[in-house]
């Protein structure tokens, strides 16, 4: 152990000892000796420890203990509603910070929190977190749009959660209404809005073309590629020549099936039978490994990026596209460099065993989805896709795979894996680049084929390396906290559910099963996700609890996905027989904690602005008086009216009490409803709606009824409480890469619904 470690813990047992008494720096340097030559470098380990939050920095001069029981440091997260939630370690579930204990922090500060009694719940046990301190801010920079009282010019962030507007002064060439880059200044008084400078203008916030560089900007997600990135991808055909010692698999019937406007394909599939009468199953993916190796501007570059991001009009890889849609692409009838794994299965399904090997393919035939889907029916008679005729081997071969998809997806599902089927929003643009459509999109046959592919081929490059004791990054999602479980009971039971112990991951699932056809199966199922841990990167922990699986790690995406490209790697290490590896525990952990940041940040990045585009959608609806009738499910009563929930377009939107009827609108607060006349509007009662309102600076819509309601399902009453907005979790997980485009950053027609897949 070197000086600066043992000064670190020197450090920390000192404070320990002093928990009632914080001391300055000179303090610490006297009781521990420190020379005055050393006192710099003794700083900087103050400076380390706080980083890790080992000890904090208190009224700005001195340091106390980072782990005390009610005193610690570490990042705010900030909900739409403006409340946030603090991760404390141990603590089963994130401290709640209300929005009135949040002081001057803002979202993504490093800050420090006081847990005490929540004194207003009327629960002795409860606790909640208050902000004394921000200790770091996270992002200077923040994109909003221009506004003025006339007075006074401030600027409305983009962004969620940032409850306060700022102040500006100059508006640097900006107009009223321009949406623009601020650069955070300080903010040190909660009862005034914190100061900004506008640094950038992008354009008038009324102008669709500036939403996606918007949100760009906001989450600082990358553009261009660096100069020294593009030259090792311009060289990359050069590797094809040396392909090293591979299995040849170009003989071999595979083929790839994708969304129809994908133009990467890294992962296909093929089925044979072996001398015994069993199955076995290839799943080839791109072998991105052998293109980008460790330490490279390519290597460094994806690795900053973690993920390709999936904006509803644009995509931004991980990779060149040079790679991404060229040399890792698995075109059909080109040679292409592949990692593959054969899974031996018996007549029901069950791996025998999993071999894995690099590989040169050929894909014969690309499907997409619609085209494997219409066989898979039996409706494509003759065979023919498009120009391409598709032979009756090829036809046979999809038939098999699936036939064995259902099998392996029926012992998932015997394990007791969640059965999630939210549709993804897809927006559908006209030739002129507008939005034409905003519509859901549901999986299919052909969907699950790939997805259960892919599950199994991720299950069996984990069990294997876990099992030759190699480091890996699991895809980890951990079993729900007992408390939020406890919770979703009470929902869903108000929602008119009889859902049992939830605890109890067989009644979780058969739970799930049962309500598929229910008619508020879309509020269920997002009550449930809102229950569930936030999937994750990790070298420690393994297992996945939504897809009931012991063993599962990402290694079906390289592409677009640095975890993947990692895992690759240590495959082709454990095949040259090293179980040593490249990479050791605490690199390992720091590409699993950064890839996971970067996962979040592209997450809600994407939603972020899949919302601004269906803003803009229903905006166009009022501005040519032409509003659709959306089918929507009553979330929420009050005595102004009723949240209403929109499935197709999965917004929440407001009926005001005002447009409900022409008689008088009672509001029974005891049993959580609205009776209009002989109406009654309560939790689950369906109706039709149409937007009559769009807030842009808000993120609010309003909706008026455009008809009487259907009888409604709902058995029990609303809590009132308004939930945490829901977010991705382990869902991405469970679904293939399905719907929406993939790969190289082009506009496209039909997009929001590909993401990084099982």
């Amino acid at each position: 152990m070197n000086e600066i470690e043992l000064l670190k813990i020197a450090v920390v047992k000192t404070v320990s000892e002093q928990r009632n008494d914080a001391m300055t720096a000179e303090e610490l340097a006297g009781m521990l000796d420190v020379a005055e030559s050393d006192l710099e470098m003794f700083q900087r380990v103050l400076d380390k420890l706080v980083t890790e939050g080992k000890i904090v920095l208190i009224h700005g001069k001195r340091y106390a203990l980072g782990v005390s029981a009610d005193l610690i440091a570490g990042s705010l997260s900030v909900t739409k509603a403006g409340n946030g939630y603090f991760a404390v370690p141990g603590r089963e579930e994130d401290l709640f910070i209300p929005q009135r204990n949040i002081g001057v922090g803002l979202p993504g500060d490093r800050v420090l929190v006081r847990i005490e009694a929540d004194k207003r719940s009327g629960d002795s046990n409860a606790q909640i977190g208050r902000v004394i301190e921000v200790l770091e801010r996270k992002r200077r920079d923040i994109v909003g749009t221009l506004k003025t009282t006339g007075k006074f010019n401030y600027v409305v962030p983009v962004a969620p959660g940032y409850s306060k507007n700022f102040y500006v002064d100059k508006l640097n060439g900006a107009k009223i209404n321009d949406r623009v880059v601020i650069r955070f200044t300080d903010w040190t008084d909660k009862d005034v809005n914190p100061e900004a400078t506008i640094i950038d203008v992008i354009g008038s916030a009324d102008d669709p073309s500036v939403d996606t560089i918007s949100i760009i900007k906001q989450y600082e997600l990358p553009q261009e590629f660096p100069d020294e990135v593009l030259r090792e991808a311009e060289t990359a055909s050069t590797l094809m020549e040396k392909p090293g010692e591979r299995l040849d698999l170009r003989d071999k019937l595979i083929v790839t099936i994708d969304p129809v406007t994908a133009r990467d394909f890294d992962d296909a599939l093929s089925l044979e039978i072996d001398a015994d009468g069993n199955k076995v199953l290839g799943v080839h993916i791109a072998d991105v490994s052998h293109f980008v190796t460790p330490g490279s501007a390519l290597d460094k570059e994806a690795r900053i990026r973690g993920n390709s991001v999936y904006l509803p009009d644009l995509v931004i890889p991980m990779l060149p596209e040079q790679l991404s849609n060229g040399m890792c692409s698995l075109r059909p009838d080109e040679d292409r460099l592949a990692f593959s794994v054969f899974m031996t299965m018996d007549a029901e399904g069950i791996v025998i065993k999993s071999e894995f090997a690099r590989t040169i393919i050929r894909s014969k035939v690309r499907f997409t989805y619609e085209e494997a889907m219409a066989i898979l029916e039996g409706s494509d008679k003759n065979s023919d896709q498009g120009q391409q005729k598709v032979s009756q081997e090829t036809v046979t071969l999809l038939h098999n795979i699936n036939s064995l998809a259902k099998k392996l997806r029926s012992r998932r599902f015997a394990k007791h894996a969640l059965v999630m089927n939210l549709p993804e929003c897809e927006i559908i643009y006209d030739g002129e680049g507008h939005i034409k459509e905003v519509r859901g999109s549901s999986s299919d046959e052909s969907h699950e084929l790939v997805e259960e592919c892919m599950v199994a081929a991720n299950e069996a490059v984990d069990v294997e390396l876990s099992k030759q004791g190699m480091l890996l990054i699991h895809r980890y999602h951990a079993k729900p906290k007992t408390k939020k479980i406890d919770d979703l009971k009470v929902d869903l039971e108000e929602m008119g559910f009889a859902p049992g112990n939830l605890n109890v991951r067989k009644n979780l699932s058969s739970f799930m099963k049962k309500i598929v056809d229910d008619p508020l199966s879309y509020y269920a199922q997002i009550a449930v996700l809102r229950s569930m841990s936030r999937a994750i990167y990790s070298v420690a922990d393994a297992g996945h609890y939504g897809l009931a699986k012991s063993f599962y790690a990402h290694f079906t995406s390289p592409i677009r996905r640095y975890p993947d490209l990692v895992v690759h790697r240590q495959l082709g290490e454990l095949l040259f027989k090293n179980k040593a590896g490249l990479y050791d525990k605490v690199e390992m952990g720091n590409i699993a904690t950064g890839c996971s940041q970067t996962e979040r940040n592209a997450e809600e990045a994407e939603r972020e602005l899949l919302e601004i585009k269906k803003f803009r959608f229903l905006a166009e609806q009022l501005k040519i008086k032409k509003p659709h009738a959306y089918d929507a499910v009553v979330s929420r009563v009050t005595n102004f009216g009723m949240f209403v929930d929109v499935p197709s377009l999965q917004l929440q939107g407001l009926v005001h009490v005002s447009t409900v009827s022409n008689k008088f609108v009672r509001h029974d607060a005891k049993n959580d409803l609205l009776r209009a006349g002989r109406v009654v509007y309560k939790r689950g009662t369906q109706l039709k709606v149409i937007v009559s309102f769009v807030d842009f600076d808000k993120s609010r819509i309003d909706f008026t009824l455009a008809s009487s309601p259907k009888e409604h399902f709902s058995r029990g009453q609303s809590s009132g409480k308004r939930k945490k907005p829901a977010g991705k979790s382990w869902h991405s997980d469970v679904s293939s890469k399905n719907r929406g485009k993939k790969g190289g950053g082009k506009k496209g027609k039909k997009s929001g619904g590909a993401k990084r897949r099982s």
